[in-house]
């Protein structure tokens, strides 16, 4: 399609062209921007460290591009809070922001609360579970926003190796991606095959947009944040930036399905909401696969229910804080 060969060509970055950070920084404020850093968590004591150390020290101290890191954490039972705030991080626990909403467990209700909780205006996502990470996490993100005003939501995406305990495997990953989620927006959402890693937990997004965009507190809610953006502003709002490589840890096949069902279900509650599909029959939130034992097979049950949080700017004590 010529709109997606148009929008690679001038909306597809890599991290590299944003090496010089005291430019960055200097036109970050000319243009009066802040930016907050979020680190969603649960349980990531053994890479929640190096991430705050690298980003505070090169993006803090070194250079003045983040204006705040912070740890929005589910209620991690390991040590990840205390190493997160050794090192300079502001944490926040989910049950305590917004605590008149109550609390629902998820990543998405991380995200969602981060809205409220922090003072950007730009927010950039990185999951805390990164074993290469590095500067180029944040800074290949925010450039495109803070470089081009039209961008409203960059994507990164990466090679992503999977770590097993004999070493690295050279290939793999986007599991879900290219079985689920990359036939999905073949069949009804074309142009968004142009993004080339949309389930990958790190991208950056003007505040505007984030408070107008419900939000999935589950497995689909990167799915349905790019559905919803496309349809409020179309494909140049997003840009996508290449990361090189992302070294993380490798999910089970059954976790895989897991977040299918999820993904899943947000995609066919957006097609419906939008009009795409007549009425869709009631669904089933039970999502069912099998473990063996010798020669007995027995089936196991998970209830996965896509619950969705408001748009942030419903919120009335948000409207409150930010004078919406």
């Amino acid at each position: 399609m010529e709109t997606i060969d148009n929008w690679l060509s001038k909306n597809t970055f890599h991290h590299g062209e944003y090496w010089d950070l005291l430019k960055l920084v200097e036109l970050k404020e000319q243009k009066g921007l802040s930016i907050s850093l979020c680190i969603p968590t649960l349980n990531e004591e053994k890479t929640i460290g190096k991430e705050i150390i690298i980003f505070k020290s090169e993006l803090m101290d070194r250079y003045p591009l983040i204006d705040e890191i912070a740890v929005i954490d589910s209620g991690s039972t390991d040590q990840t809070c205390e190493i997160a705030a050794s090192f300079g991080a502001d944490v926040y626990l989910s049950t305590d922001i917004l605590a008149s909403e109550g609390f629902k467990r998820g990543k998405g209700e991380n995200l969602w609360k981060a809205i409220y909780q922090l003072k950007g205006d730009i927010i950039c996502y990185v999951d805390a579970d990164i074993k290469n990470i590095h500067p180029r996490f944040a800074t290949g993100l925010v450039g495109p926003l803070i470089h081009r005003d039209e961008v409203q939501y960059v994507k990164a995406f990466y090679d992503r190796p999977l770590a097993f305990s004999q070493g690295i495997r050279p290939s793999g990953g986007g599991r879900v991606t290219e079985i689920l989620v990359r036939p999905l927006f073949s069949l009804f959402f074309p142009e968004l095959t142009a993004l080339i890693q949309p389930l990958s937990g790190e991208y950056a997004v003007r505040r505007e947009v984030l408070e107008s965009i419900p939000f999935p507190i589950g497995y689909g809610v990167e799915t349905s944040h790019i559905i919803d953006v496309y349809m409020k502003y179309g494909l140049e709002a997003f840009a996508q930036t290449d990361l090189d490589q992302r070294v993380h840890r490798n999910q089970s096949t059954l976790d895989l399905g897991k977040m299918s069902f999820g993904i899943l279900q947000s995609f066919l509650n957006r097609m419906e909401s939008y009009g795409m599909v007549d009425r869709l029959p009631e669904m089933a939130n039970i999502f069912r696969q099998f473990q063996a034992e010798g020669n007995r097979y027995e089936q196991v049950l998970r209830e996965i229910i896509e619950e969705e949080r408001p748009p942030m700017i419903e919120i009335e004590a948000y409207r409150k804080k930010f004078s919406r």
